[in-house]
C-alpha cells in the first residue's frame, strides 16, 4: 500500500543509470480489473526505464481484508501480453496464471549473463550487490 507507481519507475530507472550492467527485473499480477491498454503502458513505462525482465501472473486474493480478484484471466490473455513483451524488447518474459515475482529467477538470471556477457559482474556473494542510491530515491 505504500508502493507509489512513479517512484518504482524513477527507482528502476535510476539502477539502470547508476550501473548499466545490473540486471532488473519486474512484475505485475492481472485480475483487478486493468484493461490491455493498461498492461501494455506499464510494459512500455517498464522498458523505457530499462527493465530487463518482466513477471506477470494472477492475482489471488490472499485472505480477508484484502482487494478481491476482478477478474480470472484466461492462459490465453497471458501468452498475449507475453508476446507483447517480447515485441517490446525484453530479454526474458515469464506470463501466466501460476506466475510469480520470484518465477524462474534462476534461469532469468543466467539467460541474462550469457546474453548481455555481463558474466564478469556477478557478484561474489550470491543474490547480492551493493549499490548506493541517491536518498531521494529511495
Amino acid at each position: 500500500p505504500q508502493a507509489k507507481y512513479a517512484r518504482s519507475i524513477d527507482f528502476l530507472r535510476t539502477v539502470k543509470e547508476i550501473e548499466p550492467t545490473i540486471y532488473t527485473k519486474s512484475g505485475i499480477m492481472l485480475g483487478l480489473g486493468e484493461t490491455e491498454d493498461e498492461v501494455i503502458a506499464v510494459l512500455n513505462d517498464w522498458k523505457d526505464a530499462g527493465v530487463d525482465a518482466v513477471t506477470m501472473g494472477q492475482y489471488l486474493k490472499p485472505g480477508k481484508g484484502y482487494l478481491d480478484v476482478v477478474e480470472y484471466l484466461h492462459p490465453s490473455r497471458f501468452d498475449r501480453y507475453a508476446e507483447i513483451a517480447h515485441e517490446i524488447g525484453f530479454l526474458s518474459v515469464a506470463s501466466g496464471p501460476f506466475v510469480r515475482s520470484s518465477y524462474n529467477a534462476a534461469d532469468f538470471g543466467e539467460k541474462f549473463l550469457r546474453g548481455s556477457g555481463a558474466a564478469t559482474n556477478r557478484p561474489t556473494t550470491p543474490g547480492l550487490r551493493r549499490l548506493e542510491l541517491p536518498l531521494a530515491v529511495v
